[in-house]
Order: structure tokens, then sequence, then C-alpha cells
């Protein structure tokens, strides 16, 4: 199938999955029904759903075609958590206490539609809960679930998607940040979920060692390269294209690569880093078409 067709398909799966995954029907999951609507809210306001639909993609390459159905682990539940930790860090990226951001993926953030305190555990459930999802979906091969919790508990912890969060509040109060610290703050609070998405996929999938090494140079590469296009976007697009408030960035006066390097050269630094992540992929076995377009097709959004 081509690329629109098969990206459209995985999306789907990712949704269907997002559904019979998370918590939704009061009287049968355990706990308040709030909290498992305001999961689900932030959840279903759509997205493009980039690190689950890496994972299955990634899971899909390393499965002999002619193995039959039942053999190998879904990826669905790695690609859920990825998508709950990917959620819970925009839930928490948009409170008062962070970016106080109105709006999230066209619709009001979860603040907005509930309240703070009702933001913050729903962001809370779903760090939680993706390592349920790893740790009970996974049982039947313990090393494969202990493989997947250390992927993600190193990519969402205090060393990466959490640190480089932090940076990047420190980074709005400085005026001198240098190329170095952005790329820091961009390596772990961007690319490091990419980089889980695809080893984690690769894991579920069987992929060798070897393997599991371009994968997370991929998404490295594309980490960043996403990052420097999120910050084009920020600086000439508008709110409704985006689904956030644009041009936050310049208004706090927060480093981005547009602010530091300019427009042209953060062009030229995205269209590099997409290079890159698209020769890691090319060093990979199997068929890496989808992959491939996938990734270009990130770099098209800031042309």
């Amino acid at each position: 199938m081509d690329f629109t067709t098969k990206l459209n398909h995985l999306v789907a799966q990712v949704e269907t999955a997002l559904d019979r995954l998370v918590p939704a029907h009061p009287g049968v999951e355990p706990g308040p029904a709030r909290i498992h609507e305001a999961m689900r809210y932030t959840l279903r306001a759509g997205g493009k759903r980039l690190r689950p639909v890496l994972a299955l993609s990634a899971a899909e390459l390393f499965r002999p075609v002619a193995t039959s159905v039942g053999e190998w682990p879904s990826a669905e539940p790695a690609a859920v958590a990825l998508e709950c930790i990917h959620t819970y860090s925009l839930v928490h990226d948009d409170l008062p206490c962070m970016d106080n951001d109105d709006l999230r993926r066209g619709r009001p953030t979860a603040h907005k539609q509930f309240d703070e305190a009702t933001a913050l555990l729903a962001g809370d459930a779903l760090l939680t809960h993706a390592f349920l999802l790893l740790s009970t979906r996974y049982a039947s091969d313990p090393r494969l679930a202990t493989a997947l919790v250390r992927e993600l508990a190193d990519a969402a912890g205090s060393a990466r998607l959490v640190g480089g969060q932090m940076q990047d509040l420190l980074a709005e109060k400085k005026s001198d940040a240098t190329a170095g610290e952005l790329e820091f703050i961009h390596l772990n609070k961007t690319a490091a979920m990419l980089e889980a998405s695809l080893v984690m996929g690769g894991l579920v999938g069987g992929a060798d060692d070897t393997s599991l090494t371009r994968l997370r140079a991929a998404g490295r590469h594309l980490g960043l390269a996403f990052q420097i296009i999120d910050d084009i976007l920020d600086a000439t697009a508008d709110s409704a294209t985006l689904g956030k408030t644009a041009g936050k960035d310049a208004k706090s006066g927060k480093t981005t690569y547009v602010s530091l390097h300019g427009l042209d050269t953060a062009r030229r630094l995205a269209s590099e880093q997409t290079d890159s992540a698209l020769a890691a992929l090319r060093s990979l076995p199997g068929d890496t078409t989808f992959l491939l377009d996938l990734a270009r097709s990130m770099l098209s959004r800031a042309k």
C-alpha cells in the first residue's frame, strides 16, 4: 500500500488500541470516573500519533513476513505506553506553572477543560499506566518486559525527557543560551521519546543489537529534525495550523533554533538531521520504505 494509506491504517490501529487499553468505564474499571475521563480527553484530542506509529512500524520491520499471527507479541501495548507518556508530558507542559498554554491539539488544554488539579492527576495517571501496560501485557516474556520498561523509564526520566524539560524552563530565563545547551534540551525533551519509540518497536519485533543501535541513531536525528521544524513552525505558522498557540516562543523570549540561528539556518539544520535519520534507516534490514517516507514527510511540514 502507498504511504498515506499505510499511515492512516497505522493511526487507526493506534486509536483502536488506545480505546481498548486505557481505562474508560465507570463501575468496571477501578477509580473515579473523572480521572479516566480526563485521561481519555487528552488522548482523544488526536495528534500525529508519531511515536506509536514508529513503534508499530519498527516492530513490523523485523518480523519475518511468513510468520503466522500469534507467534510474536503485539507491539500495540508498547505503542500505547509511548503515547501515554507523550500525552502526560504535554498535559504537564501546558500547566500554568510550566508553559501556561490554553490550546493543545486544536482544543482546550486539560487544565482548561477540567481544572489544574485534575490535569495534574491525569498526567500522573497516564505516566503510571504506561508502565502498568508494559509490565502486564508482556509478562509472558520477562526479558522483553524488562527491556521495554528500562527503555521507556530511561527515555522519560530525570536525565532525559524530564531533564530536558527542566533545562528548557531554565533556558527561558537566559539571554545567552548556547547551541550546545539548546541541543541538550531537544536531544532529551524531544529526541529521547522518538529514540525509545523505534527501539521499543525493534525490541518487540526481535531486532538484534546492531539494528537497535541503528534505530536509536535514527530516532536521535529524527527527534532533532522534528524539534527544529517545530521551532520553525512556531515562528511561521498560525495557531489554527499548529493546533496550539503560535508565536509563544518569541513572546516568552525562549531560546529556539530560529532565535539562535535564524530561519534559513534552522531549515538547513532540519534538512541535515533528516538526511542523517534517513541514512540510519537505510542501514536497517528489510523494507524501510514506509519509515523513510515518514521521515521525509516530517521535514516537509516546514517547507
